[in-house]
């Protein structure tokens, strides 16, 4: 009533119409704006994009121009990344619409959830062009991406696209740094995330905060490093950083992970006994009551669990049961476990789920009770649970190892048609777990078969350098050598070095299918990933590179040959310049001949002035006899004469009168044949002073084949 009368002296009645039309209106309007956002993604989510699509768009909003907010709502409804980026696009060109600041950041998150990481890299260069420079790159973009390349593994290009954005002047921010802390220490990188942590202090003067510090601290325990955790705990008070339950919890956790459980649980009575709001919640005890359970502690597990109970009044959840289910089972407790799943006493409200189930899979497959396990697994699809890949991988490596492969593959192909290993629902799949598997259907030529299943693992995330290594040696045996190449980049991106047999099994099938190309890229990844391949590698990569004409990668091989000082051979370096000489690619070519004589090898120099010449490059060929003098190499005199008069013919006077001089220099001159028509060259070119070089040595030559005739004349 009072709060009417209060109304009342602020609203009079005739204005309250009109602010309910107000609302109404606003009201309708938003609906408008929603059912127009379903209606356009529909539009665009039923089929390919097209011409017809374009037009379906532009006929539903032809009244007036289309707003942000039924832009950011459509882009949120459509389905495929490429059909919201040609949207995107499209509504760009509309008149009287431009993007904004959200739009782009939707359109940036999309892509980058998507996996189109290369598409979503290009958007994000071209923020500023798209808008016309209304819209400034931030370090909120970058985070967006940065992030992305995270959830896929691709910690390196994190790495890269946190440098480009301090190369372009754009500042990171606290978000910046925690998402990079956080990949590069789930990736194990505690070296580089210490130098991260330092520069975000020292060089930018970015303040931590509670986020970071848990990441830190989470992410040493991870690694082993709890001493490192305690450390950056400790330093958590010089930034006014308080602990919240979360850290507690994560100190915790890496404690009981080093086995120090005794010291955890210090740490958890701890934690009571401070006066701040801060408390042991449920993580906290299912935490320390694993990790006695791991030490196979039991009766001290209970304790916790009872002490959790009573003193704490906490209600136990799923994990809180399931980890204690887990802890029974290893220690063959049984029929506690009975009690547990018969509800008995403290046990009333569990109700168990499918990772229940999983843990007593793998008990009975680890006892060898491998009947029982079907059972169990059969059982959660009565009960209408469904089974995660954990159900899936235990039984399928079970059956592997018993041998029992068709039992094993039925399960396996169940699993990939029903999309397990995508599913959102349940653990993060254990890639070594189907290595068994893979191993299985590689050796009986159903490599793509397993393949598929490994893309799965690689979209949640999984990664297993050996199920790599075994789809390689499958796709090589079966003579896919391009799928094997790719699954190979794939393990690269990752960050995992293939063994030395995979690249050498992978070059010798690239070159037997005639990827000369690829073979020689996998040669380059070999050496990055440090081997060094035996000469006959090199030397038959050159040899099908030279063959498929490839000038460029075959200079570049030479020239990584001569680098590492790989032996080379005096037929495919000869080719391999012949193949540049014929590219136009000459100062590759001379290049290359001087890296090897300075090396100590040699070319089949008669050959390669013997082409030059047939093909009329008579200036390289020149260029080349030159060289051959400057290294006392001998060449045909008949060569010399093609080449002169060769490039008398094509009036290049110059050229043809340097080799002559060289010549007579080195007293090579007398056998020449091509006097006459050189003088007469110099003579039509008005080159006076050669020419009279020239007529001189002619003139000595006559001399001295007269005095040869008479003394000839004498001795006869």
């Amino acid at each position: 009533m009072v709060s009417m009368s209060l109304h009342a002296l602020f609203v009079s009645p005739k204005s309250q119409r009109p602010l309910r039309c107000v609302v109404a209106k606003v009201s309708n309007e938003a609906s408008t704006k929603s059912k127009l956002a379903r209606s356009m993604a529909r539009a665009v989510n039923s089929t390919p994009w097209s011409d017809e699509v374009e037009s379906s768009l532009s006929s539903l909003h032809s009244s007036e121009p289309i707003s942000r907010t039924t832009v950011l709502q459509t882009l949120r409804l459509i389905k495929n990344p490429a059909d919201g980026l040609r949207f995107f696009d499209w509504v760009s060109n509309k008149k009287g619409f431009s993007h904004k600041e959200h739009s782009f950041f939707l359109m940036l998150e999309f892509l980058g959830r998507a996996r189109n990481l290369n598409v979503a890299r290009n958007f994000l260069f071209s923020i500023e062009k798209r808008s016309s420079g209304c819209v400034k790159l931030e370090d909120r973009y970058f985070n967006s991406l940065i992030r992305s390349y995270g959830n896929a593994g691709l910690f390196q290009e994190s790495v890269k696209l946190f440098e480009t954005m301090k190369k372009m002047g754009v500042s990171p921010s606290v978000v910046t740094f925690n998402c990079l802390l956080s990949i590069l220490l789930k990736r194990g990188k505690t070296g580089m995330a210490h130098d991260v942590f330092d520069e975000m202090r020292r060089t930018y003067g970015v303040t931590p905060d509670a986020f970071t510090f848990n990441i830190l601290i989470r992410g040493f325990c991870k690694n082993s490093m709890v001493d490192e955790a305690f450390r950056v705990f400790k330093e958590m008070e010089t930034y006014k950083c308080s602990p919240d339950v979360v850290t507690y919890n994560t100190i915790i956790d890496g404690l009981c992970r080093a086995g120090k459980v005794k010291i955890a649980h210090n740490v958890l009575n701890g934690m009571m006994k401070k006066t701040t709001d801060v408390h042991p919640n449920i993580v906290s005890y299912t935490t320390l009551l694993r990790g006695y359970c791991m030490k196979q502690d039991i009766d001290e597990a209970l304790v916790v669990f009872h002490e959790m109970l009573s003193s704490r009044g906490l209600k136990p959840n799923a994990v809180t049961f399931n980890t204690l289910i887990k802890g029974l089972s290893e220690a063959q407790r049984y029929d506690e476990i009975k009690e547990i799943l018969n509800g008995g006493d403290s046990f009333t409200t569990f109700a168990p789920d499918a990772c229940t189930f999983n843990i007593l899979i793998k008990a009975h497959c680890d006892a060898g009770h491998l009947d029982a396990a079907m059972k169990v697994f059969q059982e959660m699809e009565n009960m209408k649970l469904q089974p995660d890949s954990a159900s899936y991988s235990v039984l399928i490596r079970t059956l592997c190892v018993r041998n029992e492969f068709d039992r094993a593959k039925t399960l396996f192909d169940e699993l990939f048609d029903k999309e397990v290993l995508l599913g959102k629902d349940g653990c993060k799949p254990l890639a070594a777990a189907y290595n068994p598997m893979f191993e299985y259907l590689c050796a009986n030529g159903k490599t793509k078969q397993a393949e598929k299943v490994f893309r799965q693992l690689m979209k949640r995330g999984a990664q297993d350098p050996p199920s790599y290594r075994t789809l390689i040696t499958g796709h090589c045996r079966e003579g896919k050598f391009k799928a094997a190449y790719e699954l190979l980049v794939l393990m690269l991106r990752r960050e995992f070095v293939p063994d030395l047999e995979t690249y050498e099994l992978l070059i010798g099938g690239l070159l037997k299918i005639g990827e000369a190309v690829l073979a020689y890229d996998t040669l380059q990844r070999m050496l990055r990933s440090s081997y060094l391949p035996v000469a006959t590698t090199f030397l038959s990569v050159l040899a099908e590179l030279v063959k498929g004409k490839f000038a460029n990668e075959s200079f570049s091989i030479v020239s990584l040959m001569l680098e590492k000082q790989i032996r080379q051979n005096i037929d495919l370096s000869t080719d391999a310049v012949r193949l540049l000489f014929s590219n136009s690619q000459k100062e590759k070519a001379f290049l290359i001949v001087r890296l090897l004589y300075d090396n100590g090898y040699l070319v089949k120099m008669e050959e390669l002035l013997e082409f030059l010449c047939e093909n009329r490059k008579l200036v390289d060929a020149h260029k080349l006899v030159l060289f051959c003098l400057e290294k006392s190499q001998m060449v045909d005199i008949g060569t010399c004469n093609t080449v002169i008069e060769g490039l008398c013919k094509d009036k290049r006077h110059s050229e043809a009168f340097s080799l002559y001089n060289e010549l007579v220099e080195l007293g090579n001159h007398q056998q020449l044949s091509c006097h006459v028509v050189l003088k007469n060259a110099l003579e039509a070119a008005g080159k006076l002073e050669e020419l009279e070089f020239v007529s001189k040595r002619m003139a000595t030559l006559r001399k001295s084949d007269d005095c040869n005739g008479l003394e000839q004349g004498i001795l006869s």
